[in-house]
């Protein structure tokens, strides 16, 4: 199957909020881009920025990104995005606020993806105009700590070859990956 998703945003370069173990802003950036996909790493704070250019440079495998960019402008970030992940807090204000920001700035089509561990999808996609393209993200490691599964998380009525979409996207990141409806149903 060819991907649809060329574009990856990651807003925040640092940890995310989610379940599961802490993977970064800056993490989840390397791994989209060492895969072949045009990411944008973006956070407000230019010394998060500067920290994670540096992480990533001190990194061998990491040293050649050529795919990869930095901003301080959300805006500037998802302007071209088919999928955006962010790694504000897990907390109900701060993932509504993020959503609805993306939801005024990145094009229609875009997907949203936000790590949590108890916050329902269904709840969270109904702050924007796109419910169906949002979801929910926990990681989870396998042994010694290296992120290895990550579980979707999506509304019912979901369109299967989204879900495939996704599946094959997180995959192509070296990660296993579970699919789930989320229990509760739009508001």
């Amino acid at each position: 199957m060819a991907f649809l998703m060329q574009h990856i945003a990651i807003i925040g370069a640092g940890q995310s909020g989610g379940a599961g173990p802490a993977i970064s802003g800056t993490q989840l950036a390397r791994r989209c881009a060492e895969a072949g996909f045009l990411t944008v790493l973006e956070d407000i704070q230019r010394s998060r920025l500067r920290h994670a250019s540096a992480e990533l440079a001190a990194s061998a495998a990491s040293s050649d990104l050529p795919n990869l960019r930095y901003s301080t402008s959300i805006e500037d970030a998802v302007r071209t995005a088919d999928l955006v992940m962010d790694t504000v807090p897990d907390e109900l204000e701060s993932k509504l606020e993020i959503l609805s920001l993306l939801d005024r700035m990145a094009p229609p089509a875009t997907l949203f993806a936000t790590p949590t561990s108890h916050l329902s999808i269904a709840d969270l996609g109904s702050c924007t105009y796109r419910p169906m393209q949002c979801f929910g993200l926990r990681f989870a490691a396998a042994g010694s700590s290296a992120l290895a599964l990550v579980e979707i998380t999506h509304v019912p009525g979901c369109a299967p070859s989204t879900l495939e979409e996704l599946r094959t996207f997180f995959q192509s990141l070296g990660l296993a990956v579970e699919v789930t409806p989320d229990l509760q149903p739009l508001p």
